[in-house]
């Protein structure tokens, strides 16, 4: 049944697809949580400097000095910002990758899954159908059990049970059991046996079953 290679192979892909899914999406949540820290640092700076910008605009601080020291540290602020801003922008622009080969490996798993259900629909309904043909072959092997003479169903069943076939056809001088070649003087001893005597095959001992195309 070639649906079941395929499904093997798909199986095999899922598993590799979900494997890479727990990495990108841990690869997500981390820079998740780095982009909010990153937008906490900027509004925690950007808090301070609205602070000192009040302060000075406000008329609370009159000292030069003082004045003069919150200038400095506006600058300073305002370049910790920029360089805050950047680190943020770096980690969205990350963030944004993770997110799209999230989607891309989720899209393709998506894929297999699909492919894999209608193929598991496929297997099923063809074991179905076998198991149907099993079940008949088994009632017509019993109803022709029925006819076969015990003693030859007796030594068929050791057979059977000793090399897993107890009937195999004769087919062009080979045996089909054992799938060797009979010489030409055990074919002329079968061949000159009656149509209902149980020959056996010289080389596997297994009922050798003769038809048209035995090459008697």
């Amino acid at each position: 049944m070639p649906e079941l290679e395929r499904i093997a192979e798909l199986e095999n892909n899922a598993a590799a697809c979900r494997s890479r899914r727990i990495e990108v999406q841990t690869r997500v949540s981390d820079l998740t949580e780095d982009q909010q820290q990153a937008e906490n640092e900027v509004e925690q700076v950007r808090a301070r400097r609205d602070r000192n910008s009040q302060r000075m605009t406000s008329g609370a601080v009159t000292n030069p000095k003082d004045l003069e020291g919150l200038q400095h540290e506006m600058t300073a602020l305002d370049r910790r910002i920029s360089t805050l801003e950047d680190n943020e922008l770096e980690v969205m622009d990350a963030l944004e990758q993770a997110e799209n080969q999230l989607a891309d490996v989720d899209g393709e798993l998506e894929t297999i899954n699909s492919e894999l259900d209608e193929l598991r629909g496929t297997r099923d309904a063809k074991l179905a159908e076998l198991d149907a043909q099993a079940d008949t072959e088994r009632q017509e092997r019993t109803r022709l059990a029925e006819t076969v003479p015990d003693e030859l169903m007796t030594l068929y069943e050791r057979l059977r049970g000793q090399y897993g076939v107890g009937a195999a056809s004769l087919r062009r001088k080979q045996c089909q059991g054992c799938r060797l070649e009979i010489n030409d003087a055990d074919l002329s001893e079968i061949a000159g046996s009656p149509a209902d005597d149980v020959v056996r095959c010289p080389e596997c001992n297994r009922i050798l079953v003769r038809t048209d195309e035995s090459g008697l």
